[in-house]
């Protein structure tokens, strides 16, 4: 009696003022990881007639956590899809607005990939290359690289055109950390002493802040868009997600960084340099009150597994040992601590 008071309670205050405490799964998020959790819900839905659809919106993971935080109830989402970690000041965010207990599963790996059209000018570039070419102040002075040769003789001397994601989305912020961060700090290793300055705008400016004068090119959240541009122009090369670049071989080819290419293999061995984890972040109240939203969790988790459906569609399993403590995250609830946020 105690547990169905408590559950009892938590349904009620979803339904908030509009009597749904049984409404469809809501989830918010990454445009990368959209694929796998339509995936998902499909397969969710064909299981059981009685089921509703989720809803899915391709928020791009910054504003996802924006929506995710705003509140708990009927009228907020119940989780987020992400590409990257959930951030200490987003998690501050969701608990002044009451998203008290929040819960972080890994779902599979996936990379920051550079593609380019298989007609293109074949790049192999380094971490280096391409912070000078795309960082707006590279070692401390405006970018002026007009082409490729110019940040590296040794490259061709095609334009540095490159489609990606805007700073809403966790793929751009995953570049960013992976691949721009490391780029710095080896074209200037004074970079280090700044990234310890108490002021992280000096930082930022020199190591994180990308070009805005059309060298860089801001596509939109769905990675669909930056696979058309690249058939359209192509000179340029974009950065997407690793499972559309897998989904488009027949086109697009990629480019690698520091001598490995983006394949699943290199990814899941970790010597590719954008390889990262995809997440969800769920709200514990709505996962006690919604027995659906834990229905869809759970299938979520025995499609995520080596040769399962969703690696089929270009997600990277997890190792073993990591989709263990997932799904029992899921079963137990376990909530996740701020000070292990970056």
């Amino acid at each position: 009696m105690k547990r169905f008071g408590v559950v009892a309670l938590a349904m009620f205050a979803l339904a908030g003022c509009d009597g749904t405490s049984l409404r469809a799964v809501h989830i918010v998020g990454s445009s990368t990881v959209l694929p796998f959790t339509k995936a998902v819900a499909a397969a969710f839905v064909a299981a059981d007639d009685n089921r509703r659809t989720p809803t899915i919106e391709s928020t791009g993971t910054g504003g996802g956590m924006v929506r995710f935080c705003e509140g708990v109830g009927a009228k907020y989402p119940d989780l987020i899809e992400a590409s990257r970690r959930m951030r200490a000041r987003e998690f501050d965010i969701c608990q002044a607005n009451g998203v008290k207990d929040i819960i972080e599963v890994p779902i599979g790996l996936d990379g920051i990939a550079l593609a380019e059209p298989l007609e293109g000018p074949k790049l192999a570039l380094t971490r280096k290359d391409i912070y000078l070419a795309l960082a707006a102040n590279p070692m401390g002075k405006p970018n002026s690289a007009k082409t490729w040769k110019d940040v590296n003789p040794a490259l061709p001397a095609s334009p540095i055109t490159v489609l990606g994601p805007p700073a809403t989305s966790g793929t751009r912020d995953a570049f960013v950390e992976l691949i721009l961060e490391p780029g710095c700090l080896a074209a200037m290793p004074s970079a280090q002493e700044l990234r310890m300055n108490p002021d992280p705008a000096l930082y930022a400016a020199a190591c994180k802040t990308l070009r805005s004068d059309g060298a860089y090119v801001e596509k939109g959240e769905d990675d669909e868009v930056i696979v058309a541009g690249l058939t359209e122009n192509r000179a340029a090369i974009g950065v997407l997600g690793f499972s559309y670049l897998d989904r488009n071989r027949s086109r697009l080819r990629g480019v690698s960084i520091d001598g490995v290419a983006p394949t699943a293999q290199d990814i899941a061995k970790g010597s590719y340099a954008g390889g990262r984890t995809l997440y969800l972040y769920v709200k514990k109240r709505h996962l006690d009150a919604m027995p659906e939203l834990r229905a869809f969790l759970d299938l979520y988790a025995s499609m995520w597994g080596p040769g399962g459906p969703l690696t089929e569609r270009g997600l990277i399993a997890a190792p073993d040992k990591v989709r263990q403590r997932a799904a029992a995250t899921i079963a137990n609830g376990y909530t996740i601590d701020r000070n292990a946020l970056p």
